[in-house]
C-alpha cells in the first residue's frame, strides 16, 4: 500500500531487537544471479503457464501493506499500483509507479491524486525515490534492500505535510517454505512548515503472507510510526488482507486496517491492483531490430 500520508507511530521494542538479528544473517558475498527465478512477492506465486503467457514477467506488489518488500521489480519492467481507502472522515486514491532501471535498482514515484480528510478535499502529498537491493535471498540469508524517498509537499492546504522531507528505510524479506515475511525499519525527517530544521520519527513494520491456494493469498501486518512532535503522536495499525493473482503480472487485493492507537480512523477499508505493464527494454530492442518498412513503387 502506498503510504504517502506522514503519520507517527512506535511499535513494541521487539521490532527493534529483530532488525539486528536479521542483518546478522547477511553474508558479505553477493548472491548468484538466477534470471529464471521470479522475484518473491507478498501474493501467492502464479502458475508457470500464466507466467509464460505474460512474457516471463511476474508482478512484485508492495500492496496491500504499509511495508515494502525488499524484492525489486525485474530489470526493464514498468509496474503500476493503484488503490483506494475509505474510512470515517477519510477517503483517498493512492498510486505508485515503479521501474526496474537495473537488476537491483528500482525507481519509484507515488502520490495520492485525490484525498479527502474531515471534509477537506484535494490532492495529496507525493514522494520520489529508489530502492537498491544489496543481497538476494540465499538459503537462510534474507533479501536486504535500502529504500530512500523524498517526501514532496504537493498536497492541497491542510491535507499534507506542508514541507519537504526525507525517509530512509532498511527492508528485509525472507521466505520460510511458503511463509513470507517482510520487515521494515527506518527514520523519517519531516520538514517544519514555519521553522527551519526537521522533526524526526521512526517507521517499523512486520508483514506476513501465505499462499492459501494457487490464486489466493492472505496477508497480515503490524506497522506504525514513533512520535515526531506534539502534533504527530505515536500511531500503530493492524492490517489484514486477501490477494488474488488473476495472472502472473496482475494482482488484486482488498482488506482493512485498524488503528490500535493514534490520530487515525478506527477502521479503514481498502482495495487495489498491481499490474506489470511490460518490459520497456525488450520493447525498445524489438523496435530497433524490426525491419524498416519501404513503400512500394
Amino acid at each position: 500500500m502506498v503510504n504517502t500520508h506522514i503519520g507517527a507511530a512506535r511499535l513494541p521494542r521487539m521490532f527493534f531487537c529483530i532488525f539486528p538479528c536479521l542483518l546478522a544473517c547477511a553474508s558479505p558475498a553477493s548472491a548468484q544471479e538466477n534470471p529464471a527465478a521470479p522475484p518473491a512477492q507478498s501474493a501467492p506465486a502464479p502458475d508457470q503457464n500464466s507466467a509464460q503467457a505474460s512474457g516471463g514477467i511476474t508482478a512484485v506488489p508492495n500492496r496491500p501493506t504499509f511495508s515494502t518488500t525488499a524484492e525489486a521489480v525485474q530489470r526493464g519492467v514498468f509496474e503500476i499500483e493503484y488503490g483506494f481507502e475509505a474510512a470515517d472522515g477519510h477517503q483517498d486514491i493512492n498510486g505508485l509507479l515503479k521501474f526496474g532501471l537495473f537488476k537491483n535498482l528500482e525507481l519509484r514515484f507515488g502520490n495520492n491524486p485525490i484525498e479527502r480528510d474531515s471534509g477537506v478535499a484535494g490532492m495529496g502529498d507525493s514522494f520520489a525515490g529508489f530502492k537498491y537491493r544489496f543481497f538476494e535471498e540465499k538459503k537462510m540469508r534474507p533479501t536486504i534492500s535500502f529504500l530512500y524517498a523524498a517526501l514532496l509537499p504537493t498536497a492541497t492546504a491542510n491535507l499534507g505535510i506542508g514541507a519537504l522531507g526525507h525517509a530512509a528505510t532498511i527492508l528485509v524479506s525472507q521466505d520460510f517454505g511458503k511463509h513470507h515475511f517482510d520487515f521494515n525499519w527506518g527514520p523519517q525527517w519531516l520538514g517544519r512548515q514555519n521553522a527551519a530544521g526537521f522533526d524526526r520519527n521512526y517507521f517499523s513494520a512486520l508483514a506476513y503472507s501465505y499462499p492459501a491456494s494457487a490464486k489466493w493469498g492472505i496477508t497480515g501486518e503490524i506497522a506504525g510510526y514513533s512520535r515526531a512532535n506534539a502534533t504527530t503522536p505515536t500511531t500503530m495499525t493492524f492490517l489484514g488482507a486477501a490477494t488474488y493473482n488473476m495472472k502472473s503480472r496482475l494482482v488484486l487485493d482488498g482488506g482493512a486496517y485498524v488503528a490500535a492507537y493514534g490520530n487515525l480512523p478506527r477502521i479503514t477499508f481498502f482495495s487495489g491492483v498491481t499490474y506489470s505493464v511490460g518490459d520497456l527494454y525488450r520493447e525498445l530492442r524489438n523496435r530497433q531490430t524490426r525491419p524498416a518498412h519501404h513503400p512500394g513503387p
